[in-house]
């Protein structure tokens, strides 16, 4: 449940810090950029 409350924001950051770079988003975050697609798209960061 935390982990919910505070992934959303956290992705909106590293989006808008990274330019919307998702490569380099997903490696500041230590994730494939795979997981980092499916994650926008739960949150419905993306399409």
């Amino acid at each position: 449940m935390v982990i919910r409350a505070v992934e959303k924001p956290m992705l909106e950051f590293m989006m808008d810090y990274t330019g919307g770079n998702q490569s380099q988003a997903a490696d500041w975050l230590g994730i494939n950029r795979n997981t980092l697609r499916k994650k926008l798209v739960e949150h419905k960061l993306i399409k």
